[in-house]
Order: C-alpha cells, then structure tokens, then sequence
C-alpha cells in the first residue's frame, strides 16, 4: 500500500470533523480526507464503527482521533468543537454524513404513514445539520475561513414516490445549505452540499430499495435495474466519486464554490 503521504495532498494542514463517521458514506469521504492530507476527526453514536474507520486511516498513514458524539446533541457537539480547536487550534471542514434506518419511513404510502414518522427525518436532518454547523461557524466565522459540507440523495430534488418524510427532510438540508451561505460566506465560511444518486456499495440502499420493490411487488433487482436506468450514464454515482467531489469542495480550489449543490446524479438532475 503506497504512504499517503507520498503524495501532493489537497487539504494539507486542514482539520476537519466529520459526523456520523462509522457509517459508509461518513467513513469513506474521512478516508478520502485523511488520503489529502487532512487530520480528521471522527464521530458517532457509537465508538466500534468509527474505530474501525480511525484504524484504516492510521493504518495507512493518516492522522485521525475519534470521539463519541451525538450530532442531536447541541451540548456533545459543541464541547468536541472545544476539545479540537484547543488541541488543532482551529477547524477548517465540517461534514456531517449521519444518516436514519428508512425502515418504517420509506416504501410506505403517504396514506399509511404515520404523522410521526414522516415528520422523524425531517427534524432529525434539520436539527443536526443545523446543530454541527451553527457550532462549527461558531469557531470558523472568526477566523474568516471554513467549509460546512452535507450530503443528499436525489429525491431532495425529484419527486419519487413511497420515499415518506425523507425527501421533504433532504430538501430542507439543501435549503438549509443555501442559507448557511448567505449569512456566512461573508465571513468566509463556505457552504456545500453534494447530491448523488443512490449508491449501491451502502448498506443503507440495499435496504431502502428491497422496501420499494416489496411495494411495487417487484424484484429488488428488478428496482434497481429500474432505478439505475433513470442516469445517463445507466449507473449509480459511486463512493469514490462522491468522495473525490468531497475532497475538491473541502479544498482551497473551491473558493468559488458556495450556497449551492454539486450534483453527482448522473443526468438525472439538471440544476
């Protein structure tokens, strides 16, 4: 295995954090962060998965730390916000990657669907996103510089049917990120958001689309093979694309880049 540090790195001297970091798209952007030079900081719920993730990233030579943290937390939050910058002096990228079970939230007709569990992910995204970054900028806005980074998938911006509050919830995240944007990029403090397709290499969508084709009694592979068809490019958007995506709005080569979504669907959405 080639040393990252082999390499011209993109976010060299950065510290970035990274929420919901045990989870498959949290561990894969932190990899790609720490490939770049960054020293990342790792969180979760639980400290098994996101371990497991510090132990690749020091494996192969990155600089990584963890802690137990929960993104709802305002409190938990903003206490390892301290903890980091009086230990790396500042934070210069905040991502948050935590994501919800779609069970008994997708594959379910909005007629059936209980108020409480449509309305579960849209105060779950809002309220975290909202929480990780107001205490980021809260440590980047007076140093003038820092980048607040969050992902979505697709139906953010198509209406797809059976997908419940989940939609509603992405949507609100990228609105969220434009408004971010137009209060702090005056100060310096960039705000993106990344927008793929589903990815198949997650856990999370093998699940979320064995639930819609149960509904549409169908084959999972036969959704799939459906879903896939709507790109362009007949595929899904991959890890390593989103996380090189990731990595170049997380960069300096960015600086431009602000209040607005980098979409990855592959010709599903034009924006």
């Amino acid at each position: 295995m080639t040393n990252w540090k082999e390499k011209d790195m993109l976010l060299e001297n950065k510290n970035v954090v990274v929420y919901g970091a045990g989870g498959a798209v949290g561990g894969a952007v932190a990899r790609g962060f720490a490939q770049e030079g960054a020293r990342v900081f790792l969180t979760g719920r639980t400290a098994d998965s996101v371990n497991a993730v510090a132990k690749e990233i020091s494996d192969a030579g990155g600089a990584v730390e963890t802690a137990v943290v929960d993104a709802l937390d305002e409190k938990s939050v903003i206490e390892h916000l301290d903890a980091v910058v009086a230990d790396a002096g500042r934070v210069d990228v905040s991502f948050n990657a935590i994501g919800i079970s779609p069970r008994r939230l997708q594959g379910i007709p909005f007629t059936d669907l209980p108020v409480e569990d449509f309305m579960r992910p849209i105060t779950t995204y809002a309220r975290a996103h909202f929480v990780t970054a107001k205490s980021a900028a809260l440590h980047m806005i007076p140093r003038g510089s820092g980048v607040i980074l969050m992902h979505t998938p697709e139906p953010a911006r198509v209406s797809l049917p059976l997908v419940g509050g989940m939609s509603v919830g992405w949507a609100a995240m990228e609105a969220l990120n434009r408004a971010l944007s137009a209060e702090w990029a005056q100060h310096g403090v960039r705000s993106l958001c990344l927008r793929t397709t589903g990815m198949l290499e997650t856990p999370t969508i093998d699940l979320v689309y064995g639930l819609h084709a149960d509904a549409m009694g169908i084959s999972k592979d036969q959704f799939t093979a459906m879903a896939t068809s709507m790109t362009h490019r007949k595929r899904p958007t991959t890890m390593a694309e989103l996380t090189s995506v990731a990595v170049f709005l997380a960069s300096d080569q960015a600086s431009a880049m602000t209040g607005t979504v980098a979409n990855l669907t592959g010709g599903i959405i034009v924006d």
